[in-house]
């Protein structure tokens, strides 16, 4: 039976009671998530032998979370990635964002959506076709991180009640204009443990964005004959330490790819595909956007204990962030994130997982 249930998590250093909600599609598959930030704390698959097992990085306790942290498992924006310099140009008027990435903007700022105190309520089965949900509901306020505009936000995270498919539903309304590039940030590990270089990943994406030294897209390139093809199941750490030019930058894969097809007419289409052999489990995301960005944990450097209490290295996870891409505001040849009062941002993620 699929069922919901939730307990306090802990308590916002002003008193506010953190609320975590467990979502259970009786099938295997268990999400707890958190209001704040919208933080996923545990996402539980079963493998080929229905033994079920935790899949994401995270932290041990609220108070972790409220310490700096590199975006486990959080809802990212307004601006998921990267903005050059924290600066864009819109309708004449320039504006800049808080920086936390060098000399860049990264997800947000230092204050993005991953750590902000969110509402947070279940969906009724009705509402949700008979599906398990909540609804996480966020107000960001004109000038918030520097950014325009007063963006009253929707995130809905629901599992399926058949089938075990775990779908984000992204809404968005603004009183001005502004650039909006929504994300969720976790770091999967489908093995429950070690590290994901025996992972085999697809990437159904001709073309990526190579970046500069500070990993800032410097436009498109081809991904034939260089370590970023991922067209056909490729080990993760097959070609990671290759001395390419872009993995030495980003000390591994931290880029953008940009899928194949029509990515304008709103339905799902396939961005990724992960299997791992040993327990059988495979993910693949489908999304509304035209963009994944998939990064391979570069930066994780054992400083951090994770919540089943083995400190996080490099490599441990990965991240396939579905998105727009990077310094859009700042590049007219990419898709336009820009939003403007009296349009809807909507976009939605599903994470289908299987066996193999």
């Amino acid at each position: 039976m699929s069922s919901i249930t939730s307990r306090e998590y802990g308590r916002m250093p002003d008193g506010r009671a953190v609320t975590e909600y467990t979502l259970d599609n009786g099938c295997g598959l268990r999400l707890c998530a958190i209001n704040h930030g919208g933080i996923v704390t545990a996402l539980h698959v079963p493998d080929r032998h229905g033994q079920g097992a935790n899949i994401v990085l995270g932290l041990p306790s609220l108070d972790d979370y409220l310490k700096p942290h590199p975006h486990f498992g959080t809802i990212v924006g307004r601006y998921a990635n990267r903005i050059a310099a924290g600066r864009f140009t819109l309708d004449g008027a320039v504006h800049q964002v808080g920086i936390n990435d060098g000399a860049n903007s990264l997800h947000g700022g230092p204050k993005g959506f991953g750590t902000r105190f969110w509402e947070i309520a279940p969906v009724s089965a009705e509402d949700a076709r008979g599906d398990v949900a909540i609804e996480l509901r966020y107000t960001s306020v004109d000038g918030e991180e520097g950014y325009p505009g007063e963006v009253g936000l929707t995130v809905r995270y629901t599992l399926s009640a058949t089938g075990n498919t775990w779908r984000i539903d992204y809404r968005a309304e603004t009183d001005k204009p502004t650039v909006l590039n929504l994300s969720h940030h976790d770091y999967f590990n489908l093995a429950g443990g070690g590290d994901v270089m025996d992972h085999r990943l697809t990437l159904p994406a001709s073309r990526f964005c190579p970046v500069d030294a500070q990993l800032i897209p410097l436009g498109v390139a081809e991904v034939g004959a260089t370590p970023f093809d991922f067209r056909s199941p490729t080990r993760i750490g097959e070609r990671i330490r290759e001395g390419h030019e872009q993995l030495l930058r980003a000390h591994g894969y931290d880029h953008n790819w940009i899928l194949d097809g029509d990515r304008n007419g709103g339905g799902l289409a396939l961005a990724a595909r992960v299997e791992h052999e040993a327990s059988g489990r495979v993910m693949e995301v489908h999304t509304t956007e035209p963009g994944v960005q998939f990064y391979s944990g570069n930066f994780l450097d054992g400083s951090l204990m994770g919540s089943q209490g083995a400190s996080l290295r490099q490599g441990d996870g990965l991240c396939l962030e579905t998105q727009h891409y990077p310094d859009s505001p700042n590049q007219p040849a990419f898709p336009s994130t820009v939003l403007r009062p009296g349009e809807v941002f909507a976009s939605t993620t599903e994470h289908r997982f299987s066996v193999g």
